[in-house]
């Protein structure tokens, strides 16, 4: 049997490298907006801004993406008990999600002009396979690594990523017919993913009151 304190070791090793990958991650974003600086024509300072402002733009959105991203994989991670071979490799995934956000953000930084609707799709389709990994990273701390008081929240987190891969793909085709809808619905998915912990305890606490109703309407006679 693993001694605790190796487990606690390990979980540790695994959240700093995980750290380590999401902040390389927002720091290649900063390089599609630092190119413009290297243009062959020099122009005035204010007009390099006026003409880049949607690259900055999109990197604002890809920073968002890449922090919402890392604050659902901290809040997760806290309820893994153990790691074991296998979890490396589902965390592996969601770190090669990450890693390959700056590839879609800067397709879309270069493109929102002139191919809107097919790089934003691009860029979606980084949405739905952030949400896929986050649901199977979630799963698989809920079925082996978490404890059985934390089993209960965890499912909550897996219905949220569940449903939001389904989100992000329908959105997908959305962005194909209207760019401004598709960027509505994704303005949308940022709030409850900023705050998962808030929304998750949010909705256990609905669903309480909900059996406590139920509870009082069936002992009523």
């Amino acid at each position: 049997m693993e001694h605790p304190e190796h487990k606690s070791k390990e979980l540790q090793r695994l959240e700093t490298f995980s750290d380590g990958v999401f902040a390389i991650a927002i720091t290649l974003l900063i390089l599609e907006v630092i190119q413009a600086l290297h243009s062959s024509v020099r122009v005035p300072l204010k007009q390099l801004f006026f003409t880049n402002w949607k690259s900055m733009l999109v990197f604002l959105i890809g920073f968002l993406t890449i922090l919402i991203c890392w604050i659902n994989h901290h809040v997760v991670l806290t309820y893994a008990e153990k790691t074991d071979g296998n979890f490396f490799w589902v965390n592996g995934f969601v770190l090669l999600v990450v890693t390959f956000t700056p590839f879609p953000t800067a397709i879309l930084a270069e493109y929102v002009e002139t191919e809107s609707a097919l790089a934003l799709a691009i860029f979606g389709c980084n949405y739905f396979m952030m949400s896929l990994s986050a649901y199977f990273f979630t799963a698989y701390i809920h079925r082996k690594l978490a404890s059985k008081e934390d089993k209960d929240l965890l499912n909550y987190y897996k219905v949220l990523y569940k449903y939001s891969a389904i989100y992000t793909f329908v959105a997908i085709f959305i962005c194909l017919l209207s760019v401004p809808v598709a960027m509505f619905l994704y303005f949308i998915l940022f709030i409850p993913f900023a705050f998962p912990k808030e929304v998750v305890l949010r909705l256990s606490r609905r669903k309480y009151k909900k059996k406590k109703r139920s509870a009082t309407h069936v002992s009523v006679p």
